[in-house]
């Protein structure tokens, strides 16, 4: 049984969030604090989070900065905002996903099943991808350039995943999505655009020489090479 962390101050929607999953075969834990969150995945197995942004004391961005400093675990963040910058911001803090609120109990459960069907597609995947000095680990979702280890994301990891696997082709933002989500009726497709920032300043701060393979392709998308 797959675990799903639930971060909400209002107890409220903790009890309707969980309404909607357990039948689904979902264990959910409910916490109603940032802080109480970090613990929660310090000591348990968590295998996905659902966090609310609109917090007291700590709100959702800053605890998905903050466990993005020792877990790689899926994100999804639940936002009552919709405007374009609030959401990447969120999605510059580690996030994977998205839901504005109110949400449809549909797209909740297609998100949540896509992003933990995702998790386990890679899971099952031992090889390591290489391109010149690049390794993609498929175990640890981290990529290694002579020494260098970056952890990622579960959404970078599968959006370079599709780029350092056909070198030769330029990658649309749609096709791109489909790599990363594979539910994405409701989300924005320039969402793939800051997930490509976060990987770039992510690898430039780590001194991967990521200019010379990562490429913008100027009206189309993105290459490797």
């Amino acid at each position: 049984m797959q675990t799903i962390l639930l971060v909400d101050d209002e107890q409220r929607m903790l009890d309707l969030v969980a309404l909607f999953l357990q039948p689904l075969g979902y264990k959910c834990i409910k916490v109603t604090r940032g802080k109480k969150a970090l613990e929660t995945l310090q000591k348990t197995k968590i295998d996905l989070v659902l966090l609310d942004v609109m917090m007291p004391e700590m709100n959702g961005w800053e605890v998905c900065k903050a466990i993005r400093e020792f877990s790689n675990v899926p994100i999804i963040l639940l936002t009552a905002r919709s405007d374009k910058f609030e959401l990447v911001k969120g999605l510059n803090t580690g996030a994977d996903d998205y839901v504005t609120k109110p949400f449809d109990e549909g797209e909740l459960v297609a998100r949540v099943n896509a992003l933990l069907r995702r998790v386990t597609q890679v899971a099952s995947a031992k090889e390591q991808i290489l391109d010149h000095d690049f390794s993609l680990d498929t175990d640890a979702y981290a990529l290694n350039y002579k020494g260098l280890v970056v952890q990622l994301t579960l959404k970078e990891f599968l959006i370079i995943k599709a780029l350092i696997s056909r070198p030769a082709k330029t990658f649309t933002r749609e096709e791109l999505m489909e790599s990363g989500w594979a539910f994405d009726t409701y989300t924005d497709v320039r969402t793939v655009d800051s997930h490509i920032r976060n990987l770039r300043e992510k690898l430039r701060n780590a001194r991967f020489p990521i200019d010379e393979f990562l490429k913008t392709v100027w009206g189309i998308g993105y290459k490797w090479r």
